[in-house]
């Protein structure tokens, strides 16, 4: 295994500027740095893991995580997975400082600025979707402060990486498990989080634009916002069931769940329609083993935080970006019997 000495031998330079190079402190000339880095690479140089794991430990990184509503016990399971990890990485000093928010751009942008007045170095988020958080996910790239989003993504910002699932993929395997439940003739409400989280919006088009060339049966009731939450879900679905009483099927891209399905409980059709959704939440495994719910789309949440959390703290230690800017979850679905 490479040296720090051998490379400074090759290199014509001091242990201490070869140290400096590989570790990113300190000032040298851009042509120096350059030929170290390049004889680093061509040895294949890799760091000592203990000396590593005590540089991380002087420097202490502090992480904060920014993830939306409380109401939703999906974020539960980010969390989760986010201090198994923590756990994991002990050796390197880290610790979280967490906050959670509704669906609020301001509560978005005053939160983000918390979290630098805390002094944070690196920044896991899910992010909502407008340009003024794409800035200060710049800004923050530009003060050395690497962000990650989680769960839902803001692509046009300088964000390292996204982990999470391929939502264009769910609003196509939502619509697929639809058309598969109806033989392609339905009329269905879709019930959404918001339109300014992206993850939402295009779960949203992407069922519709699927039913368009495959299921052209399928009819579009209406779609309604409920913000993650039960009460407005529950309005929503009792005004699209009396704005639409012939609507047959649902489909509810975020959570808010357990309120709809009530009010499709309350409205004490004939038939119960056909009800799509997302995740394995407590609540809607019971809907599922009820038969209210259909199916519904998972979508990993624990390997979320824990993925995240991992490449960043990864960053933080090499300064090397991820391989991939994508990082996607797989989308097991769950039906009563395989629950």
């Amino acid at each position: 295994m490479a040296t720090i000495k051998e490379i400074a031998e090759l290199a014509g330079v001091s242990r201490g500027t070869v140290d400096r190079v590989l570790n990113n402190r300190g000032a040298v000339n851009a042509d120096t740095r350059e030929k170290i880095l390049e004889i680093a690479k061509l040895l294949d140089y890799q760091p000592n893991k203990a000396g590593v794991a005590l540089a991380a430990q002087k420097k202490h990184f502090k992480i904060g995580v920014l993830l939306f509503s409380k109401e939703n016990p999906f974020f539960d399971d980010i969390f989760e997975g986010l201090y198994e990890k923590l756990e994991e990485l002990s050796v390197y000093g880290c610790s979280i400082t967490k906050r959670q928010i509704p669906f609020d751009l301001n509560m978005q942008l005053t939160a983000i600025d918390d979290f630098l007045q805390e002094g944070i170095h690196g920044l896991i988020l899910s992010p909502y979707d407008d340009i003024s958080v794409a800035e200060k996910i710049n800004a923050l790239s530009d003060m050395g402060i690497p962000c990650i989003t989680v769960n839902t993504d803001l692509p046009d910002s300088a964000r390292i990486a996204y982990v999470g699932s391929d939502y264009k993929k769910c609003g196509q395997t939502a619509a697929g498990l639809l058309r598969l439940l109806t033989n392609g003739t339905a009329k269905v409400g879709i019930v959404t989080g918001s339109d300014h989280i992206l993850c939402h919006k295009e779960r949203v088009s992407s069922f519709i634009e699927y039913i368009h060339v495959h299921a052209p049966q399928i009819e579009i009731a209406d779609i309604k916002e409920n913000h993650d939450d039960d009460k407005k879900s529950y309005e929503a679905v009792s005004l699209l069931l009396q704005q639409h009483p012939d609507i047959n099927a649902f489909y509810f891209t975020a959570a808010g769940v357990c309120g709809g399905c009530r009010a499709i409980i309350d409205a004490d059709l004939p038939h119960l329609p056909k009800v799509i959704t997302f995740d394995d939440v407590p609540k809607t495994k019971e809907l599922l083993r009820n038969g209210i719910i259909s199916a519904t789309i998972c979508q990993q949440p624990k390997r979320q935080g824990s993925l995240s959390l991992a490449l960043l703290v990864e960053y933080l230690l090499t300064k090397e970006l991820p391989k991939t800017q994508l990082h996607y979850t797989d989308l097991p679905i769950k039906i009563r019997e395989n629950l």
